[in-house]
């Protein structure tokens, strides 16, 4: 063989090898997620409930609160009406004195007869 020959037959086995085709294949990697979808949906609807039960209990709270005011401001009503009832029924004792009766009778000119002035009771039938 020729040397001519040799380095044809060299250069074209090496310019042969440079154009072999390229096989590319496109390999699509997963990512691994942390949580998963269903995960996800758990989750949210966990959450979901969570704030609605922390806003019902709010709003229960708020309303019991507001309740136990309007008990306090009628139990102060209640209160302040028993003392003004417990005033009257005092004033109507007061008033109600057989020596009283008997001292206004006079100064109208009514005379009385007996000595004795008793004091009349009325029952409810309630």
């Amino acid at each position: 063989m020729d040397g001519n020959a040799a380095r044809k037959w060299d250069q074209s086995y090496t310019s042969y090898i440079p154009e072999q085709e390229k096989q590319t294949t496109t390999v699509h990697v997963q990512k691994k997620r942390w949580i998963t979808k269903g995960e996800k949906l758990i989750y949210s609807v966990i959450g979901f409930l969570l704030i609605a039960t922390c806003i019902y209990v709010v709003s229960f709270a708020s309303s019991t609160d507001t309740l136990n005011r309007k008990v306090q401001s009628l139990e102060e009503t209640v209160e302040q009406q028993q003392v003004t009832n417990e005033g009257l029924l005092y004033q109507k004792k007061q008033l109600s004195r057989p020596e009283r009766i008997a001292r206004i009778a006079k100064e109208n000119g009514l005379k009385i007869q007996d000595a004795h002035v008793k004091q009349a009771t009325v029952y409810n039938s309630n």
